[in-house]
């Protein structure tokens, strides 16, 4: 286990979960929280902090020592948009790492395919390292690992639902299709349960911010999460047994006295 590491644009990762930055009740609540979850990858919405180190921010709460920085392009609703934010991120922030969304509906939060193959496009061409976060769709993974994208992120559910994994067969082609970079489940878990049916399944990573920071407890959930992330990629590399419509006993039946 000690060489399994998730690798992505080739710089490998002990952890597999990736937190989030927003909703929490303090910035120490989120330290704490981001501590006990193991995670390595701290992802922050570029348009809701200050950027500007002369002032106080969120980001003097995240050690770079420690944390990769993912900028995200939320609250984006047009290709435009995200890559004037994706710009201010790198001049910022000094680094090519990107989450990229971009908004199609309000009420869902669901993605404008359109607009982040556009992004995509013009994002890998000019050097950043792009995650996409995309809906539960085949054929949109496809075109994107095509352009030279990090990491495909597909929803397990709507943005900050909890609902869990809704589309487990479409998440099961996405992984039995998408090879070459890694899967990452993207908005929708809710507890440490949905991130073991995730890993279990094969994907390769989950971030989330709203189960961690809502949570009645964040540090303890965080630890939870580390914990299900763990348990979960464990059994997936350990081979589950098939599943069969009637019992199978335990104890061979060979040698038994009659």
């Amino acid at each position: 286990m000690d060489d399994d590491k998730l690798v992505i644009a080739g710089r490998a990762f002990r952890s597999r979960l990736i937190v989030g930055t927003g909703k929490y009740p303090s910035p120490e609540v989120m330290v704490e929280a981001h501590r006990r979850s193991g995670a390595e990858i701290v992802t922050v919405a570029v348009r809701r902090v200050n950027l500007d180190r002369r002032e106080p921010s969120l980001l003097d709460y995240i050690d770079t020592s420690r944390y990769l920085l993912l900028p995200n392009t939320a609250g984006c609703r047009t290709a435009e948009e995200a890559i004037r934010t994706a710009h201010l991120a790198r001049e910022a922030l000094g680094t090519p790492w990107l989450k990229l969304e971009v908004i199609g509906d309000e009420l869902t939060l669901f993605p404008d395919v359109e607009e982040t193959i556009k992004a995509a496009r013009q994002l890998v061409k000019e050097g950043f390292i792009v995650l996409p976060y995309v809906n539960d769709d085949l054929v949109v993974a496809k075109k994107l690992v095509d352009l030279g994208v990090a990491a495909v992120m597909p929803l397990a559910a709507p943005i900050g639902s909890g609902l869990g994994i809704q589309n487990y067969t479409n998440l099961r082609i996405l992984r039995e299709q998408i090879t070459s970079v890694p899967l990452i489940v993207d908005a929708g878990v809710g507890t440490a349960s949905d991130a073991v049916i995730a890993m279990e399944m094969g994907y390769d990573g989950v971030l989330m911010n709203t189960a961690i920071a809502m949570a009645k407890d964040p540090p303890l959930m965080a630890e939870a999460m580390k914990l299900g992330i763990e348990a979960g990629r464990k059994a997936f590399l350990a081979g589950r047994i098939p599943k069969r419509l009637y019992a199978s006993a335990s104890s061979p039946l060979e040698g038994v006295v009659r």
